[in-house]
């Protein structure tokens, strides 16, 4: 799906600094006005000159002003509570409201940031691997594990341990032959770049799920699958990311799924019986 300019400035927005923070905080707080802005417009709304307005759009990944701009157009989010931030003065319908509202708003900008053809081409490399390596430090760990439990049931084989020593020592043992998909929300937790790298010097293909696509460990993966999500105050560990990774990963699993076909349908039916014993 095309991407919202909106969605994009979101997930770069913790990475920003100087002009291109000022130049980002304007466009979220003026959502309407800056759909129908020239570049000399936002110049001079912002006090800077066009060419600053120029290097902030191709930071975030745009070719042209003019491809940003359009960009703009395709959803208008709301304002900067868009995932729901929760005050104390919230009542319990309030903050159950927020919650669900959060998750929800969390999956449609995925669904806007992603990149379809990108999913494709992970699910092509999970499908013709060898072995999957499914890493993933602290609250990242949970989506690894998920993504190794949801993929037992098709024929790839897979590996997934929270424990950091036994990942690098995972990863050391991975070929060219393999694929690993790397889980981290922010893409700056030092173990999982170590990991990264310890994947990359061993010729491993890599994906990287993360909600900040210029982050170190998304720079130094072959495909990255961005999720949009904000942390708010209360949920600071950013459940919503979380939501949306996982459904990073079933998109992922189903898509296999489906390329795999019968092989799939029979080891989901071998599986099912095996379960199916323990509950007699």
């Amino acid at each position: 799906m095309t991407q919202s300019g909106f969605s994009r400035i979101r997930s770069f927005l913790n990475q920003l600094s100087g002009s291109d923070e000022k130049i980002a905080h304007y466009i979220l707080n003026h959502e309407n006005e800056v759909q129908k802005m020239t570049i000399q417009e936002m110049a001079d709304a912002t006090s800077l000159s066009t060419a600053t307005i120029s290097r902030f759009v191709k930071r975030i990944g745009y070719g042209s002003f003019r491809e940003f701009s359009l960009s703009l157009a395709i959803s208008t989010s709301t304002n900067n509570t868009f995932f729901g931030e929760i005050n104390e003065q919230d009542d319990k319908h309030q903050i159950i409201q927020k919650v669900f509202s959060g998750a929800e708003n969390a999956l449609k900008a995925t669904n806007e940031v992603i990149n379809d053809d990108d999913l494709a081409t992970a699910a092509d490399w999970i499908a013709s691997a060898r072995k999957v390596g499914f890493f993933g430090i602290g609250g990242s760990s949970l989506v690894a594990f998920n993504a190794y439990h949801k993929f037992l049931r098709t024929p790839v084989q897979g590996f997934q341990h929270p424990d950091y020593d036994i990942q690098v020592m995972e990863a050391v043992r991975m070929t060219n032959e393999d694929v690993a998909l790397v889980i981290s929300h922010s893409g700056r937790n030092h173990d999982t770049l170590a990991v990264m790298q310890h994947l990359q010097s061993h010729g491993v293909k890599t994906i990287a799920i993360t909600a900040f696509p210029n982050s170190e460990i998304a720079k130094n993966a072959d495909l990255v699958l961005a999720s949009a999500a904000e942390e708010v105050n209360i949920r600071s560990e950013s459940m919503s990311s979380l939501i949306a990774q996982l459904t990073i990963v079933d998109t992922l699993f189903t898509l296999v799924g489906v390329q795999m076909g019968d092989k799939t349908s029979a080891v989901v039916d071998e599986i099912r019986d095996a379960i199916e014993q323990t509950r007699k």
